[in-house]
């Protein structure tokens, strides 16, 4: 394949179809990383705008056209990847490129007739890989109502290790007590971020805890539970949830739930929408009616529920829903956010959990493309961008014996503003000390304010 063995040191020829939320998001953060992006999209203001705002190349057309494609360079194009609006495109554009030009190909295909075929999908037209942005949302936030106390959560290892986020109540007994006097090792928990009045901390030790910080620490599910009931957070996950709107995510949120033994009442005005879901969620209640109507929303318990989630098509109708849920009731709510403006704003509004479909969808994706440029040594299993975009937490796989294996950490050089955060050594999970190596076959966790690492190599200076 064309430019799939480029070293960490080349950019790659990436091609963009679609330039909606996820695709400028792309534009902007491939492009960031150096690489040499075009889009392409049929509406040329689109394209106009992708080419104005970052360094890219952009081309006017339908993407599933052999001429088009042509145009983009797709004989020397390392990666296509296919964020329309519609999945058959998308599968239609990346068909076409990989017969032309033999790249690899990303397609987003949401459409929950095709949810539990993608791995079918994925394998018969040969895609290296297949994104549904609703499907992972929506495990996102089944994922917090476990953990009701957490604002945010990522997951590593398979599962086996989290990255927790929660905010820290007044008069709780970590305020005013440094990290290195808690004994949060003991508990199999390292503190791995502290945001406070703007600022962000990779900590060393000594830092204070203040009320109202937003404190991350890595842990196992289990010593996750553990850690806030010793730091008397009890944390039970919700038995009740209140969905407004019946779209996609919806869908695949009150599937997980009910499969879960969650409580679920969804409401959703077309009544049309209300029969099919009627049919498709025999276990959730669905309502008719309109989710903004407070009469409504007193009547079906939003009071008494445990669990808040407004997933409407409108960011603002979202964030109005939660605030007035947060003003009524003690429930745990999340707030999907479509666009990436006015984020300061956002930020300055207490609407718990906030989950921005679009960049996990970017997150997969560069995660891949780094897949594609780094070393023979090493792989990245998983990527997140945390602390609102200041710092990537990083799961490399260690393949092979190199700089950074054998020795204790407490001698490796490392950069600054960096932690080695987790171990995973064949499932046994591992808070790493000073004295802990890396060894290979262990996957690692690098919590990092440094950006574009490819390699585990470039933990060090």
């Amino acid at each position: 394949m064309a430019g799939i063995f480029s070293k960490n040191d080349k950019s790659l020829k990436i091609i963009i179809v679609g330039c909606g939320k996820v695709g400028m998001a792309l534009a902007e953060r491939l492009s960031h990383e150096k690489h040499d992006v075009t889009v392409i999209d049929t509406d040329s203001d689109k394209v106009t705008k992708a080419t104005t705002l970052y360094d890219v190349m952009g081309v006017t057309g339908n993407g599933a056209s052999f001429n088009v494609q042509n145009e983009a360079g797709i004989n020397k194009t390392d990666l296509i990847i296919a964020v329309t609006p519609s999945d058959e495109l998308n599968l239609l554009c990346c068909t076409i490129a990989q017969k032309v030009g033999e790249c690899a190909a990303i397609a987003r295909v949401r459409n929950p007739d095709y949810s539990d075929e993608l791995s079918y999908l994925r394998k018969q037209l040969g895609l290296s890989l297949i994104i549904n942005p609703e499907l992972e949302t929506a495990r996102e936030m089944s994922r917090l109502l476990r953990l009701p106390n957490a604002i945010s959560m990522n997951s590593f290892a398979k599962g086996h290790v989290e990255l927790v986020k929660f905010k820290l109540p007044e008069n709780n007994m970590l305020v005013g007590k440094k990290i290195k006097d808690i004994g949060a090792s003991n508990l199999g928990v390292l503190i791995c971020g502290i945001e406070s009045e703007g600022t962000l901390d990779i900590p060393d030790g000594s830092n204070v805890f203040k009320t109202g910080d937003l404190v991350s620490f890595i842990a196992t599910p289990i010593n996750t539970l553990k850690f806030f009931k010793h730091i008397g957070m009890k944390s039970k996950h919700v038995k009740d949830c209140i969905i407004v709107g019946g779209g996609k995510t919806s869908y695949y949120l009150a599937k997980q739930l009910t499969e879960m033994n969650i409580s679920v009442k969804l409401i959703e005005k077309d009544m049309e929408s209300c029969e099919e879901l009627s049919t498709l969620l025999p276990k959730a209640l669905i309502i008719n009616g309109d989710g903004a109507d407070e009469s409504l929303l007193f009547e079906e318990g939003i009071k008494e529920t445990g669990s808040f989630i407004p997933l409407t098509g409108l960011d603002e109708e979202n964030i109005l829903l939660t605030l007035f849920a947060k003003k009524y009731s003690k429930a745990k709510v999340i707030t999907k956010i479509n666009r990436g403006t006015f984020n300061d704003v956002i930020d300055g509004l207490d609407i718990g959990s906030v989950i921005y479909p679009r960049y996990m969808s970017t997150e997969t994706i560069v995660k891949y493309v780094r897949g594609m440029q780094n070393s023979i040594g090493s792989n990245i299993e998983t990527l997140y961008h945390i602390f609102e975009n200041r710092a990537e937490a990083i799961e490399f796989e260690i393949t092979e014996e190199s700089q950074v294996t054998g020795k204790p950490l407490m001698e490796l050089n490392l950069k600054t503003d960096l932690l080695v955060a987790c171990i995973n050594r064949k499932g046994k999970i591992i808070i790493p000390r000073g004295n802990d190596t890396i060894q290979p076959g262990d996957t690692v966790v690098i919590i990092t304010a440094h950006t574009g690492f490819k390699d585990v190599r470039d933990i060090l200076k």
